[in-house]
């Protein structure tokens, strides 16, 4: 699937889902006196998804991939932060919840990490560098690896239903 937005990224909206659950993770009573670590922990949340969001609207794959370590960066900041909270006795009671976002993040780390392993192994340098030809050419690409999955559908189908014909002369 191609996206055409940040907005359609699964990762970009798992990375709002952390935000979100960050801010009401915050909210409580739980953060009085706690500002400065509540303001870092928001930050990075909030990170994660801009930087996302940055990377995808450069227009250049190298730079899409330098804004994804960044918003990888970001989502081990906020389990870093995370891992804090758990050791400190005013959060006890939280476990459960900074468990989950722990592991939100965690996701969000993993997606990144896949994105970026794909991108580092393709040609194409970004929607900055694509001409006509080149989108022809990316365009043929993709037709003839289509055809070529198609072909081995049909023969794989084929085998299959000669096999199927020789059990049914065998009985």
């Amino acid at each position: 699937m191609k996206y055409t937005r940040f907005e359609e990224l699964p990762v970009w909206q798992a990375a709002i889902k952390l935000g979100v659950q960050i801010y009401a993770f915050t909210s409580g009573e739980r953060f009085k006196g706690q500002s400065s670590l509540r303001d870092q922990l928001e930050r990075a949340a909030v990170s994660v998804s801009n930087n996302i969001a940055e990377g995808y609207e450069r227009g250049t794959t190298q730079e899409l991939l330098t804004f994804i370590y960044i918003a990888r960066g970001s989502a081990g900041e906020v389990r870093s932060m995370l891992c804090l909270f758990e050791q400190l006795p005013a959060f006890t009671d939280f476990k459960s919840e900074i468990s989950t976002l722990k592991l939100l993040a965690e996701n969000i780390s993993r997606q990144l990490r896949a994105w970026a392993d794909a991108l580092q192994n393709s040609d194409i340098k970004g929607q900055r560098y694509l001409n006509e030809k080149t989108r022809r050419m990316a365009q043929a690409t993709r037709d003839r690896e289509e055809f070529r999955e198609e072909l081995r559908r049909v023969q794989e189908a084929n085998v299959a239903r000669a096999a199927s014909h020789t059990n049914v002369e065998d009985d």
